[in-house]
């Protein structure tokens, strides 16, 4: 088998595009990677990401932006395997769907360990930062539909994804918020609520 090999320019333009969608959920634009590249037109950038994807490390999708299928980073001696980072999870829609698949990310295997299922989620607000979740860290997570109490998990909840810490008696499940903000309040979840997954760890930068 062929080993795939990056030029530097590559290496820097994968890691500019990598970098701005942990950061900002988006890919940097042809201008942005054009100066960062040192390029004096757009064009060049362009054809550099035209590169990319004929190697398999980007794929366009059918609105015009950029998605990451293989990471590509030098990791001697480490094991990893690739975990999908979700964008914006509409409401109603299951949360781990083609479409919403931002780009693909090594995980060390001491984190995300076979044969279990993981996805990444940037998190929003601060109805968790007493569990060191603060708005827009990547959590990552593993893909299960139960929770042992305590857990800090991802739910669907009247069909919108929330981060709760799970709590369940004989009476309720009840979904906590772990915050300083004394204005997030508990949800007691009805019959539609599901358990997404639970999380794993804070990862701040991939």
């Amino acid at each position: 088998m062929k080993t795939l090999t990056l030029s530097d320019k590559e290496n820097i333009a994968l890691k500019e595009i990598r970098n701005s969608i942990i950061n900002f959920g988006r890919c940097p634009s042809l201008r942005d990677l054009m100066k960062t590249l040192g390029y004096r037109s757009p064009r060049s950038a362009s054809l550099l990401i035209d590169k990319l994807i004929s190697k398999g490390i980007l794929r366009r999708n059918s609105n015009g932006s950029l998605q990451i299928i293989r990471d590509f980073e030098d990791k001697a001696n480490v094991q990893t395997i690739d975990i999908p980072l979700l964008g914006t999870v509409p409401c109603g829609m299951p949360i781990l769907t083609e479409e919403n698949i931002q780009a693909v990310f090594s995980v060390s295997t001491k984190l995300a360990k076979p044969p279990h299922k993981y996805f990444i989620l940037r998190a929003k607000g601060d109805s968790m930062n007493k569990k060191g979740i603060n708005d827009g860290d990547l959590i990552l997570v593993k893909k299960q539909s139960t929770a042992e109490n305590g857990d800090a998990i991802v739910a669907l909840v009247d069909n919108e994804v929330t981060i709760k810490e799970y709590s369940a008696s004989a009476y309720a499940i009840v979904l906590k918020p772990c915050s300083t903000n004394k204005t997030h309040k508990p949800i007691v979840a009805g019959n539609d609520f599901q358990v997404q997954g639970v999380v794993v760890t804070v990862i701040p930068n991939l």
